[in-house]
């Protein structure tokens, strides 16, 4: 049987022959091209170099980009968030000092990439809150797993966890650094340099509580 072959192809009628040329010696280094590439690297740097020790180097955060290489040199300049930009989580306190947590589990239950576990313990006897509310012996959020959809805060009744730091999660070496566990959650400061929330819930015992207690419904 025959071996099948495919047909050969034809040349337009519009093609135009093109003679091969051999390359020479310096585009085959590609020498002429490394130095113009390290020529116009260097003249950046020594432009950046001469702006910055004059002071004329325009601001990136501030100042709209011009003609020329502008870099954001980081940490030390940072773009500015938006006011509802959602970073890193924290947990908020009361005036206190105390977490406003109360473990109910709503935010671990509202996580869809269920990165949040909640360990809840109850307070010692003859602690006032004691049957009236608990707290999170464990609260531990895994950043890798987050999709910072910002649920967590959403469903949160005490405003007790917030994503207003203004911070993103920076980079690690290692998956254990990006485990945050409660203490770590607490030491965060808000956007506006305070621990407590920006949405203050009125507490028992504070002039502002509308007196709905326990022993003390609705009327």
């Amino acid at each position: 049987m025959a071996t099948p072959t495919f047909p050969k192809k034809t040349a337009p009628l519009n093609a135009v022959p093109v003679t091969y040329t051999a390359p020479k010696f310096e585009v085959q280094s590609y020498l002429p091209e490394i130095f113009r590439g390290v020529g116009l690297s260097m003249k950046h740097f020594f432009d950046n170099t001469r702006e910055m020790v004059q002071g004329k180097r325009p601001d990136p955060v501030l100042d709209r980009y011009e003609a020329g290489i502008t870099t954001i040199s980081y940490p030390e300049q940072k773009r500015p968030y938006p006011e509802r930009f959602r970073g890193v989580h924290r947990l908020t306190t009361r005036q206190d000092g105390s977490m406003r947590c109360v473990a109910c589990l709503c935010c671990s239950t509202a996580c869809p990439a269920q990165c949040i576990f909640i360990e809840a313990g109850e307070y010692p006897p003859g602690d006032k809150r004691r049957g009236y509310e608990r707290f999170p012996v464990r609260f531990v959020i895994d950043e890798l797993r987050c999709i910072f959809c910002g649920y967590c805060v959403e469903a949160c009744p005490c405003d007790a966890i917030r994503m207003d730091t203004g911070h993103h999660a920076v980079p690690y070496d290692s998956r254990d650094q990006f485990i945050y566990d409660r203490d770590l959650l607490l030491s965060f400061e808000g956007a506006k340099g305070t621990f407590e929330t920006q949405n203050p819930r009125h507490e028992p015992g504070e002039a502002s509580h509308p007196g709905v207690t326990r022993e003390h419904g609705h009327s």
